[in-house]
């Protein structure tokens, strides 16, 4: 006869209690009031940007398929996002590049609508950048994971991965199932949609391979009361340079925080009034609106012969000032600003300048000033944002661009530019803007106008 032990009641009851508290702890409940971007059926709310490639929902996913002859593809939120703190999870073919997109953009003025802005990287590969920030079609790489060896061994091969992406203020901060892998400090885009990318191959990749996403769900309000503090020392883009920049030989023109490598256009030192370093920002001082009245111009100590120049500058309301170029600053020792060829930097809409010159237009933001206008559909930012001008001088012929697009180019010491300078305020000035090599100036107009991210590549004759 077989004899069934039996346990107290109250030992039974504690047991089972023990139980239930285990099984509830390892199942947290997530509070967090997420709002879905995919409902797990349609692609309602999502609309696709770039290439062609195949995407649909299976089974409460998001599956996106390669095809041949293609540019990268983008299944885009109909929504713009600044704000936010969004998770995902997603599962990879081995042989794939993919990404998240966010805040970014695709606007016919550049690139012809091109998607560019941050993406949160998907690399299935031995380099292992899973959720790294790279800048899609603009700057590269911003937060690479190469001193983060954590971060890339969470990525599990075959299987799924899961992100959390947090983008608040100028901070973007990602882990990859829950390692933290990347922290950026970079103010370059505020806002704009999310999208899911597929990677264009080769014809030497395999079309069909997948990636499929599932899980999407964001958060846009009270950020600071859920966003994770991350143990990761931020990396910030403000006067230094990216990763591809560096391979390129860029070189900082500006450190962002002393006067180095600059001084007075009449002067042997930097003015000791009229300019302010703060913050990273270098800020001509408001005046009066009178050209170099106050500390005057600034110049490169160095001379430049072909380059390429980036500079990022944001004015105020009515502001006027100027990049030039091929500046010789022993011209004019009179009154008023020093020679050379200028990018226009001015309020369009608030400063008389705009509608003067002797060429129409050529006072507008972003001209060859008083020679040539900008393309008039230029895309500028608003009064108190940040803008990127982008100069480049190879061989003679030069080009400006204003926030990645090309507004307008021209040979320099050609008989249409020699005829152009024959018709303006520079007529005076014998081979005005032909010099072999000159400074880089920054123009004090009296206004009130900033300057950070000053960048210069020298380039070879043999280029």
């Amino acid at each position: 006869m077989k004899v069934r032990s039996k346990l107290p009641s109250t030992l039974f009851s504690a047991i089972l209690l023990a139980s239930l508290l285990i099984g509830c702890a390892g199942t947290e409940k997530d509070n967090t009031p997420w709002v879905n971007l995919f409902d797990g059926k349609t692609l309602n709310g999502w609309n696709q940007k770039g290439g062609n490639a195949k995407y649909e929902v299976v089974d409460g996913t998001i599956v996106g398929t390669t095809v041949h002859n293609t540019p990268n593809s983008f299944m885009t939120t109909d929504k713009m996002y600044g704000d936010f703190i969004l998770e995902l999870d997603y599962k990879v073919d081995p042989s794939m590049n993919s990404g998240i997109q966010i805040r970014s953009n695709s606007l016919p003025s550049y690139r012809n609508g091109r998607v560019h802005g941050y993406q949160i990287e998907i690399d299935p590969s031995e380099r292992a950048w899973s959720a790294g920030v790279y800048d899609e079609a603009r700057r590269g790489w911003l937060n690479p994971l190469g001193d983060n060896p954590q971060a890339q061994k969470a990525f599990k091969q075959n299987d799924w991965n899961h992100y959390r992406i947090e983008a608040i203020g100028d901070t973007i901060k990602t882990w990859i199932n829950d390692v933290p892998a990347s922290y950026l400090i970079d103010d370059k885009t505020a806002s704009g949609f999310i999208a899911l990318q597929v990677h264009g191959i080769g014809k030497d990749k395999t079309e069909g391979t997948q990636i499929v996403w599932k899980n999407v769900k964001i958060l846009t309000d009270n950020l600071e009361t859920y966003s994770r503090k991350s143990p990761l020392t931020p990396i910030t883009t403000k006067n230094k340079l990216t990763v591809g920049e560096e391979k390129d030989n860029w070189k900082l023109l500006w450190d962002g925080e002393t006067t180095n490598g600059w001084r007075g256009a009449r002067l042997d030192g930097f003015p000791e009034t009229g300019w302010e370093i703060k913050d990273g920002v270098l800020t001509v001082l408001p005046s009066g609106g009178e050209e170099s009245a106050a500390g005057g111009d600034i110049v490169t100590t160095d001379l430049y012969s072909d380059f390429e120049l980036k500079v990022d500058f944001k004015l105020t309301e009515g502001a006027n000032s100027g990049i030039k170029y091929y500046v010789n600053t022993d011209l004019n020792k009179g009154p008023g600003s020093s020679i050379g060829l200028e990018y226009q930097i001015l309020d369009d809409a608030r400063h008389p300048d705009a509608k003067l010159g002797n060429h129409d237009g050529s006072r507008t933001v972003a001209s060859l000033y008083d020679l040539i206008q900008a393309d008039p559909n230029k895309p500028i930012n608003p009064i108190g944002d940040w803008n990127t001008a982008h100069i480049k001088s190879i061989n003679n012929h030069v080009e400006h661009w204003l926030n990645g697009t090309k507004v307008l180019e021209y040979e320099r010491k050609s008989d249409d530019y020699r005829k152009l300078v024959s018709e303006s305020k520079y007529a005076k000035w014998p081979n005005f803007g032909e010099g072999d090599q000159g400074h880089i100036l920054l123009q004090d107009h009296g206004d009130l106008v900033s300057y950070k991210n000053i960048k210069i590549k020298s380039i070879n004759k043999s280029e």
